[in-house]
């Protein structure tokens, strides 16, 4: 039993001391590559109960759950085999993937997809108080991380850049020091290197998967290596859901604004289109 109660604190003081930021770096890194809206209907489980709803947003299925009911997803996949896929998606993200068909379709072979900021929810006519008040606080985030904390879970990070993973530590640091990070490791759009990060993820024990890529790398890196990832959960958070330090905040606020106006803009093309498509 010793040896239960060391690792948490090993793990603690390798996050409390950013500078020891490479002991996270697997091989792969150190090597210089970069390891028209509509709301649908409350889905009906086999316990004759109902929980959520889905939403449609640019052609991908939304689930528009409660903080609680997507919490109880994540526990419940935690604790089951193969891996389930949890996705966080942003109107960046979705506007992003919609530039890649074939990859939308993958995404609605994911277990849970969640939208991660209330312009997505707002799309598609969702005004529940409750809802959006969740959403915009990140409160399935914080639950999430707390319950991570609480039982000292496995984890293994993937970043795009050496900033970014020591952005993502130092934050970890603050919100979820009983985490046991596993590794990190830096992915590249350019230079993929999959099978090696993949076999570092697998070599760890890895209970969970988070990653913080932007899309469409990220959702294309789970699609391609979903069956032979060994874990429990990959959780698919994005650049837009962790507040990345004080700078990064306010530069994303005027960032926000900027994509939900392009956003809704590509809404209102939509709904131009797809009448005239219908007629034809």
């Amino acid at each position: 039993m010793p040896e239960e109660k060391e690792l948490p604190d090993k793990n603690n003081e390798n996050i409390t001391n950013v500078n020891k930021y490479e002991k996270f770096l697997t091989t792969v890194e150190n090597k210089g590559s970069f390891c028209y809206n509509r709301k649908t209907d409350r889905v009906k489980y086999s316990n004759g109960g109902y929980m959520g709803s889905r939403i449609n947003v640019l052609d991908i299925d939304i689930d528009n759950f409660t903080a609680k009911e997507a919490m109880k997803r994540f526990v419940d996949s935690m604790q089951s085999e193969p891996i389930s896929v949890i996705e966080m998606v942003t109107a960046d993200s979705l506007m992003k993937m919609a530039d890649v068909p074939e990859l939308k379709g993958a995404v609605s072979y994911f277990d849970l997809v969640l939208a991660g900021d209330t312009t997505v929810l707002e799309s598609a006519d969702i005004a529940e108080e409750k809802y959006l008040h969740e959403i915009h606080e990140h409160t399935f985030l914080r639950m999430l991380l707390r319950y991570i904390n609480r039982h000292h879970k496995r984890i293994y990070l993937l970043v795009e850049s050496e900033e970014e993973g020591q952005e993502f530590l130092h934050f970890l640091e603050y919100n979820c020091r009983g985490a046991q990070i596993g590794g990190m490791a830096k992915v590249s759009a350019q230079d993929r290197a999959d099978d090696m990060i993949v076999n570092a993820i697998n070599g760890a024990d890895i209970d969970c998967v988070i990653s913080v890529m932007s899309s469409p790398l990220q959702e294309d890196f789970v699609t391609k290596n979903r069956s032979i990832l060994n874990a429990n959960v990959w959780l698919g958070l994005g650049k837009e859901i962790v507040p990345f330090g004080r700078t990064g905040t306010v530069q994303s606020r005027f960032t926000q604004y900027v994509i939900k106006n392009m956003f809704r803009k590509e809404l209102e093309k939509r709904k131009k289109v797809e009448p005239q498509t219908l007629q034809m």
